[in-house]
Protein backbone atom coordinates (compact mmCIF):
# COMPACT_ATOMS: atom_id res chain seq x y z
CA UNK A 1 0.00 0.00 0.00
CA UNK A 2 3.02 2.61 1.10
CA UNK A 3 4.19 1.67 -2.60
CA UNK A 4 1.32 3.17 -4.24
CA UNK A 5 0.65 5.99 -2.14
CA UNK A 6 3.89 8.08 -2.27
CA UNK A 7 3.53 7.71 -5.78
CA UNK A 8 0.52 9.34 -5.56
CA UNK A 9 1.18 11.76 -3.43
CA UNK A 10 4.41 12.83 -5.48
CA UNK A 11 2.31 13.03 -8.29
CA UNK A 12 -0.42 15.58 -6.58
CA UNK A 13 2.50 17.58 -5.26
CA UNK A 14 4.22 17.98 -8.75
CA UNK A 15 0.24 18.60 -10.34
CA UNK A 16 -0.21 21.41 -8.00
CA UNK A 17 3.45 22.91 -8.43
CA UNK A 18 3.24 22.81 -12.27
CA UNK A 19 -0.34 24.75 -12.01
CA UNK A 20 1.31 27.09 -9.60
CA UNK A 21 4.38 27.57 -12.16
CA UNK A 22 1.51 27.81 -15.17
CA UNK A 23 -0.78 30.36 -12.98
CA UNK A 24 2.76 32.19 -12.37
CA UNK A 25 3.59 32.95 -16.11
CA UNK A 26 0.45 33.66 -17.33
CA UNK A 27 -0.43 36.16 -14.44
CA UNK A 28 3.34 37.59 -15.44
CA UNK A 29 2.11 37.62 -19.17
CA UNK A 30 -0.86 40.05 -19.14
CA UNK A 31 1.57 43.14 -17.04
CA UNK A 32 1.15 45.87 -19.41
CA UNK A 33 3.08 48.62 -20.54
CA UNK A 34 2.86 51.84 -21.81
CA UNK A 35 4.46 55.84 -22.22
CA UNK A 36 2.68 58.40 -20.59
CA UNK A 37 4.28 61.41 -20.72
CA UNK A 38 7.29 63.33 -20.94
CA UNK A 39 8.17 65.92 -17.47
CA UNK A 40 10.80 67.98 -16.35
CA UNK A 41 12.49 68.68 -19.92
CA UNK A 42 15.53 70.50 -19.83
CA UNK A 43 18.01 71.82 -22.91
CA UNK A 44 21.36 73.19 -21.28
CA UNK A 45 19.95 73.83 -17.93
CA UNK A 46 16.80 75.88 -19.40
CA UNK A 47 13.47 74.45 -18.66
CA UNK A 48 11.70 73.67 -22.53
CA UNK A 49 8.71 72.16 -20.53
CA UNK A 50 6.57 75.66 -20.39
CA UNK A 51 8.34 76.62 -24.22
CA UNK A 52 6.16 76.04 -27.79
CA UNK A 53 8.43 77.89 -30.10
CA UNK A 54 11.58 79.22 -30.72
CA UNK A 55 10.58 82.42 -30.13
CA UNK A 56 9.08 81.86 -26.09
CA UNK A 57 13.20 81.43 -25.32
CA UNK A 58 14.54 84.53 -23.83
CA UNK A 59 17.39 86.11 -25.70
CA UNK A 60 19.83 84.82 -22.61
CA UNK A 61 18.39 81.70 -23.06
CA UNK A 62 18.96 81.23 -26.97
CA UNK A 63 22.85 82.50 -25.97
CA UNK A 64 23.20 79.68 -23.69
CA UNK A 65 22.01 77.37 -26.01
CA UNK A 66 23.62 78.06 -29.18
CA UNK A 67 26.69 78.50 -26.92
CA UNK A 68 26.49 74.91 -25.77
CA UNK A 69 25.81 74.06 -29.27
CA UNK A 70 29.05 75.61 -30.69
CA UNK A 71 30.97 73.60 -28.55
CA UNK A 72 29.41 70.64 -30.05
CA UNK A 73 27.01 69.52 -26.55
CA UNK A 74 23.44 69.78 -26.18
CA UNK A 75 22.40 67.75 -22.94
CA UNK A 76 19.00 67.32 -22.55
CA UNK A 77 17.40 66.10 -19.40
CA UNK A 78 13.50 64.46 -18.34
CA UNK A 79 11.39 62.06 -17.10
CA UNK A 80 9.92 59.64 -19.26
CA UNK A 81 6.49 57.99 -17.37
CA UNK A 82 6.05 54.37 -18.49
CA UNK A 83 2.64 53.27 -17.27
CA UNK A 84 2.55 49.92 -16.15
CA UNK A 85 -1.10 47.75 -15.77
CA UNK A 86 -1.72 45.07 -13.80
CA UNK A 87 -4.80 43.33 -14.80
CA UNK A 88 -4.73 40.35 -12.48
CA UNK A 89 -6.89 41.74 -9.94
CA UNK A 90 -9.14 38.66 -9.25
CA UNK A 91 -11.65 39.26 -12.10
CA UNK A 92 -11.91 37.44 -15.16
CA UNK A 93 -10.94 33.92 -13.84
CA UNK A 94 -6.89 35.39 -13.17
CA UNK A 95 -6.15 35.29 -9.10
CA UNK A 96 -5.64 38.85 -7.71
CA UNK A 97 -1.83 38.89 -7.84
CA UNK A 98 0.67 41.85 -7.57
CA UNK A 99 3.73 42.18 -9.54
CA UNK A 100 7.60 43.34 -8.56
CA UNK A 101 9.83 44.17 -11.20
CA UNK A 102 13.04 43.44 -9.90
CA UNK A 103 14.67 44.52 -12.90
CA UNK A 104 13.61 47.09 -16.48
CA UNK A 105 16.43 47.34 -18.69
CA UNK A 106 15.66 49.54 -21.51
CA UNK A 107 16.84 51.59 -24.88
CA UNK A 108 15.54 54.44 -25.70
CA UNK A 109 14.74 55.38 -29.44
CA UNK A 110 14.01 59.32 -30.35
CA UNK A 111 12.61 59.98 -33.56
CA UNK A 112 13.67 56.18 -34.85
CA UNK A 113 16.62 56.43 -33.86
CA UNK A 114 18.77 54.26 -31.04
CA UNK A 115 20.40 55.96 -28.41
CA UNK A 116 20.81 55.73 -25.17
CA UNK A 117 19.95 52.62 -22.27
CA UNK A 118 19.51 52.16 -18.70
CA UNK A 119 17.40 50.80 -15.96
CA UNK A 120 15.13 50.97 -13.07
CA UNK A 121 17.08 51.94 -10.09
CA UNK A 122 14.85 49.76 -7.51
CA UNK A 123 12.08 47.30 -7.51
CA UNK A 124 8.42 48.75 -8.89
CA UNK A 125 5.55 46.72 -7.20
CA UNK A 126 2.47 46.99 -9.69
CA UNK A 127 -0.13 46.30 -7.80
CA UNK A 128 -2.81 43.43 -8.56
CA UNK A 129 -6.09 45.99 -8.31
CA UNK A 130 -6.21 47.00 -11.82
CA UNK A 131 -5.13 50.44 -11.43
CA UNK A 132 -2.77 52.34 -13.34
CA UNK A 133 1.27 52.69 -11.89
CA UNK A 134 4.02 54.65 -12.49
CA UNK A 135 7.75 54.44 -13.56
CA UNK A 136 9.75 57.48 -13.85
CA UNK A 137 12.66 56.60 -15.93
CA UNK A 138 15.15 59.51 -15.47
CA UNK A 139 17.25 60.14 -19.33
CA UNK A 140 19.63 62.49 -19.96
CA UNK A 141 21.50 62.41 -23.19
CA UNK A 142 23.26 65.06 -25.62
CA UNK A 143 21.57 65.63 -28.59
CA UNK A 144 24.43 66.70 -30.92
CA UNK A 145 25.93 63.21 -29.99
CA UNK A 146 23.36 61.48 -31.47
CA UNK A 147 22.08 64.18 -33.91
CA UNK A 148 24.97 64.93 -35.13
CA UNK A 149 23.86 66.06 -38.92
CA UNK A 150 20.45 67.86 -37.18
CA UNK A 151 21.43 71.82 -36.99
CA UNK A 152 20.62 73.97 -34.60
CA UNK A 153 17.22 75.04 -34.63
CA UNK A 154 15.99 71.17 -36.06
CA UNK A 155 17.48 70.15 -32.42
CA UNK A 156 15.59 72.65 -30.63
CA UNK A 157 12.77 71.70 -32.42
CA UNK A 158 13.24 68.16 -31.52
CA UNK A 159 13.35 69.15 -27.99
CA UNK A 160 10.14 71.02 -28.16
CA UNK A 161 7.93 68.38 -30.06
CA UNK A 162 9.40 65.99 -26.87
CA UNK A 163 9.07 67.95 -23.62
CA UNK A 164 7.50 71.53 -24.67
CA UNK A 165 4.35 72.88 -23.73
CA UNK A 166 2.45 70.85 -26.57
CA UNK A 167 5.20 67.69 -26.81
CA UNK A 168 4.23 64.34 -27.07
CA UNK A 169 5.80 61.17 -27.08
CA UNK A 170 4.93 60.03 -30.44
CA UNK A 171 8.55 60.85 -31.35
CA UNK A 172 9.76 57.99 -28.61
CA UNK A 173 10.02 54.44 -28.57
CA UNK A 174 10.89 52.29 -25.20
CA UNK A 175 12.32 48.64 -25.72
CA UNK A 176 12.57 46.76 -22.25
CA UNK A 177 12.95 43.23 -20.92
CA UNK A 178 11.11 43.33 -17.47
CA UNK A 179 12.05 40.91 -14.95
CA UNK A 180 9.79 40.14 -12.83
CA UNK A 181 9.64 38.92 -9.16
CA UNK A 182 8.05 35.37 -8.22
CA UNK A 183 7.96 32.89 -5.24
CA UNK A 184 9.60 31.03 -7.75
CA UNK A 185 12.51 33.26 -8.25
CA UNK A 186 13.43 36.05 -11.14
CA UNK A 187 11.45 35.59 -14.47
CA UNK A 188 12.38 37.13 -17.07
CA UNK A 189 10.72 38.43 -20.86
CA UNK A 190 11.86 36.22 -23.48
CA UNK A 191 12.45 38.70 -25.58
CA UNK A 192 12.35 42.94 -25.79
CA UNK A 193 8.57 44.35 -25.86
CA UNK A 194 8.24 47.66 -27.71
CA UNK A 195 6.64 50.22 -25.54
CA UNK A 196 4.80 53.50 -27.56
CA UNK A 197 2.61 55.66 -26.35
CA UNK A 198 -0.53 54.87 -28.34
CA UNK A 199 -1.66 51.07 -27.21
CA UNK A 200 0.02 48.98 -24.31
CA UNK A 201 2.61 46.63 -25.26
CA UNK A 202 2.78 43.08 -23.11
Amino acid sequence: MKKIILPLILLILLSNLSCSVLQTITNISRLKFKLRDVSGFTLSGITVSNKSKLSDFTALDLLKLSSSFAQGTLPAAFILNVEALNPNDGTGGYKSTDATLKSFPWRLLLDGKETISGNINQPVTVPGTGELSVIPLQINIDLVSFFKDSGYESLINLALNLGGRSGSTSKIALYAKPVVATVLGDLSYPSEIKIVDFEYSN
